[in-house]
């Protein structure tokens, strides 16, 4: 079975340097962050820009939105957290992370808000995730931490942390390519797997919260099943398929609604379609540079990318 995806339009004026994170919102818009410093707002239906960010002195490296669509949290390469009001365009909150003399967090690396926006996790250097009050009001202080054991004693950097959809689970995985899953009401490790050999630079969760899809630099995807439960600190054998086909470092993925389908962004230059039952590329798009960001439209039959050129582009099947 093979499916066809076309070029539908591509963003009116792209950013200056690579996109390194796209997101297709629940309003149905597009958010994307760049290697310039700048965070953009898109209207899906038509590529023009809605509104963007004064561009911050230093990239933006990671990207994540609510539940409702309303509000972007974004991150930039020294750990400057900021939290962006995409109705109002206002930023409600920043959290300067990299200034370790305050409360003694460590700098951000990556970034997830909760789907009800009300705190947020980073994670960093250490491989421990901290969650934040969101609240602009008490916006980036420290109301808890989650820390995975480590066999060797070694600390594990933080590389991707994502809130599950339901907001019950944090997962976080490392750059030497393990991946955790905490249950955030309990505080405890549930899961811990040890699927890749190399970094693994983006999860994405299904919309149930029930299976986890990553992304390494080992150029295979592998999709979990975390009800699997593997108990504390020990690898579990929730992988339920393994998606071969890209020639470099995968970079970016993501799951459809639907959950029939995965799209996967690659250093190999190509956005790749994945159908989950049959675990076989179904589609493959080749591009003029590397594909940091891939996000299907919630609302599905669709999907939009942004990588090295700096423009966005909307694809449907």
């Amino acid at each position: 079975m093979s499916l066809q995806f076309v070029l539908s339009h591509s963003s009116s004026r792209g950013h200056a340097d690579t996109v390194w994170g796209t997101q297709w919102t629940a309003a149905d818009m597009v958010v994307s962050i760049s290697a310039d410093g700048t965070a953009g707002l898109w209207d899906t239906a038509t590529g023009e820009s809605i509104r963007s960010l004064p561009p911050h002195p230093l990239a933006l490296v990671s990207l994540s939105t609510d539940a409702k669509g309303s509000r972007a949290l974004y991150n930039s390469i020294e750990g400057t957290t900021g939290l962006w009001d995409l109705e109002s365009g206002d930023v409600l909150g920043k959290k300067e992370s990299f200034d370790t003399k305050a409360e003694g967090i460590e700098p951000a690396w990556s970034v997830s808000l909760s789907p009800d926006a009300t705190t947020y996790a980073s994670t960093g250097a250490s491989g421990t995730i901290t969650i934040h009050s969101a609240d602009p009001t008490t916006f980036g202080r420290s109301v808890d931490t989650l820390s995975p054991r480590s066999a060797d004693g070694k600390h594990k950097f933080g590389m991707f942390v994502s809130y599950s959809p339901d907001g019950s689970r944090l997962a976080m995985s490392t750059e030497q390519g393990q991946i955790f899953v905490f249950d955030i009401e309990k505080k405890e490790l549930v899961n811990s797997f040890a699927s890749h050999a190399m970094c693994v630079r983006s999860l994405a969760w299904s919309a149930d919260s029930q299976l986890l899809l990553s992304a390494s630099d080992d150029k295979r995807l592998v999709l979990h099943d975390v009800r699997t439960a593997s108990g504390s600190g020990r690898p579990g054998s929730g992988a339920v398929a393994s998606l071969n086909g890209h020639s470099s470092w995968v970079l970016s993925a993501s799951l459809s609604a639907d959950g029939k389908h995965a799209a996967s962004g690659s250093s190999d230059r190509t956005v790749k379609i994945w159908d989950l039952s049959s675990r076989q590329c179904v589609s493959t798009i080749q591009e003029q540079g590397e594909i940091w960001g891939v996000s299907w439209r919630p609302q599905g039959g669709a999907l939009v990318t942004g990588g090295e050129d700096g423009s966005l582009k909307w694809w449907r099947g």
